[in-house]
């Protein structure tokens, strides 16, 4: 016969009279997950019990050693009664636990005071009040979201509270106080408050949780700030969809101008830092359009990532479903597939569904691409370039004539963007980055001198001088 309870978040005195007596029965094998807490002290002082620690040292995983240590209750079980006992209470983070119920041998489960009932104590909270979250430190939720006041635990070693600090921190205001205890429920139990930057990693251990009830940030935090926003304030109360309109266009370019100038070999932190803040400006705009159709009852942020998140697994069918692919090619004609079905509407032409109103870079590099579907395009990048030279030729020859000459230039344009695409090459990110370069390099002339007055020859000399700087 097995029995499993547990003893309590601190010392021995606050075990229940009734649990006191299962544990003590001389009839029984006590067998303790560990030693290292007030109570199994105690207890250990009172009779003889079984640890399982020298089982942590044993094994590589924590999956093995849960396993090991039910293999041992198991084991005592068929020689004596057995009561298998457990730091807090039996059904809150005890695997061994779990393996125990899972082989079936009729357990009986005593309930018991969780460390999780010592925390709410301590800090004073209700959980009916504003809800309540329970995270485990080795295991953290990716995204990670405090938007109702939360426990962590686990909080065994120094290394695990700072991953942990760090990931809060990321997350929450700055000024944020979170509250650290040490062994609740116990006479000489420890609490600190503190910043999540300021969290002392020392004060790790096996008795160690955190406490955290904040007003949100990061995503969460956005939305809420938005929401007071279109409420509290005069200027961001009157905007409608229309007129957002423009500053989307406008944080999108400057977003399209910061990942241009990110390096493509290596990490650049700074022009990242660029990228992240212009993301953001992105991401208001989001949150804006969104927040307006709330208040009109069409929708919320919630209802926008659903919808996407929806999109993504239709249309990732050979990760969620069943669908073999063999390339990025593949993924991208599945994709394309969806869509098409997904709006019902059968095309008239291959070029339908290509908005007009789309930057010319962009438009261009759809329709080439739409064309590709059925083979109406170059094989690689090389058989590009003589059609490049063609049209440069004709365009020479209509140099006279504006109109003609417009037509033709933009057929050499079109047939650049066309050679980009077979490069792999973003022609909007492209031309930006030679804009970005001519740009730098005449500011170096400007800096050598006045270019007023020099003559063509005197200018070429100070472009070339530039560019070994730019």
């Amino acid at each position: 016969m097995i029995t499993i309870t547990g003893l309590g978040p601190g010392d021995f005195d606050r075990i229940p009279a009734a649990t006191k007596r299962v544990l003590l029965d001389p009839m029984a094998t006590v067998v303790v997950r560990t030693i290292e807490h007030p109570a199994a002290m105690e207890l250990a002082r009172m009779r003889e019990v079984v640890s399982c620690d020298d089982l942590y040292q044993g094994h590589d995983t924590f999956d093995e050693v849960y396993q090991a240590i039910a293999d041992r209750v198991l084991e005592a079980s068929a020689a004596t009664p057995v009561v298998y006992a457990v730091p807090g209470s039996p059904m809150v983070g005890e695997l061994a636990v779990r393996r125990l119920l899972e082989a079936g041998v009729g357990a009986e489960v005593i309930p018991a005071e969780s460390f999780v009932d010592a925390v709410l104590a301590d800090v004073g909270y209700d959980p009916l009040d504003r809800g309540l979250q329970l995270l485990n430190a080795h295991d953290l939720p990716d995204p990670l979201v405090l938007d109702k006041p939360t426990v962590v635990a686990q909080l065994d070693r120094p290394e695990i509270m700072a991953e942990v600090a760090a990931r809060i921190a990321r997350v929450l205001p700055e000024d944020a106080v979170v509250t650290v205890l040490v062994g609740a429920g116990s006479s000489d139990g420890v609490r600190v408050e503190a910043t999540a930057d300021g969290i002392d990693s020392s004060l790790a251990g096996y008795r160690t949780s955190l406490f955290i009830d904040s007003e949100p940030g990061g995503l969460i935090g956005a939305v809420r700030t938005m929401s007071i926003l279109r409420v509290e304030c005069p200027w961001d109360r009157e905007q409608t969809h229309q007129s957002l309109v423009k500053y989307l266009v406008e944080e999108t370019y400057e977003l399209i101008d910061a990942v241009s100038k990110l390096a493509r070999d290596e990490a650049d932190w700074v022009t990242y830092a660029e990228v992240e803040d212009e993301l953001g400006d992105v991401l208001l705009s989001v949150l804006f359009h969104a927040a307006i159709a709330r208040q009109n009852g069409a929708f919320d942020i919630d209802d926008v990532a659903e919808v996407m998140r929806q999109k993504l697994v239709r249309r990732h069918p050979h990760v969620f479903g069943d669908v073999d692919v063999d390339s990025a090619a593949d993924v991208k004609r599945n994709w394309d597939q969806i869509k098409d079905e997904e709006r019902g509407a059968t095309r008239e032409s291959l070029m339908d569904g290509v908005p007009p109103g789309m930057p010319a870079l962009q438009r261009a590099s759809k329709v080439q691409n739409r064309a590709a579907k059925v083979g109406f395009d170059w094989a690689r990048a090389a058989e590009v370039v003589p059609k490049i030279r063609e049209e440069l030729d004709e365009l020479e020859a209509v140099l006279g004539d504006p109109a003609e000459a417009e037509s033709e230039l933009g057929d050499v344009l079109f047939s650049m963007l066309n050679l980009a695409r077979h490069l792999g090459v973003d022609g909007e990110i492209a031309l930006r980055r030679a804009i970005e370069r001519f740009d730098a390099r005449f500011r170096h002339m400007e800096e050598a001198g006045p270019l007023e007055g020099l003559s063509l020859e005197e200018l070429n000399q100070r472009w070339e001088e530039a560019k070994p700087h730019t």
